[in-house]
């Protein structure tokens, strides 16, 4: 049985006891979430619903394991004979879920 939820902009592929990294979320560690949009949903008995955009009645539960940041992103720019360069970094801060169950 799996699922295929909307959060942050992006769609995730989830079944239960599944870890996923997505964008930050509001709470603590060990704190319960929900995820409403559910785009899809698959029993393991062959039956699949596709949302249009979403389903209704179908939840995705999930416990937050930790807060965390990305890698750094280097954003370098130069221009070349102009004595002009511009060096920046970004970090993405991320949340780290594992999903405990769905119910229809």
């Amino acid at each position: 049985m799996f699922a295929v939820i909307k959060t942050g902009g992006k769609q995730y592929r989830v079944a239960a006891n599944d870890t996923i990294t997505i964008a930050s979320l509001a709470g603590e560690a060990g704190e319960a979430v929900t995820f409403g949009e559910v785009l899809l949903f698959a029993d393991g008995a062959g039956a699949t619903q596709v949302g249009a955009p979403t389903l209704s009645g179908i939840s995705v539960t999930g416990e937050i394991v930790r807060h965390g940041r990305d890698k750094k992103v280097i954003a370098f720019k130069k221009r070349r004979r102009q004595n002009s360069r511009r060096k920046r970094g970004h970090r993405q801060d991320h949340t780290v879920v594992r999903i405990t169950g769905i119910s229809a």
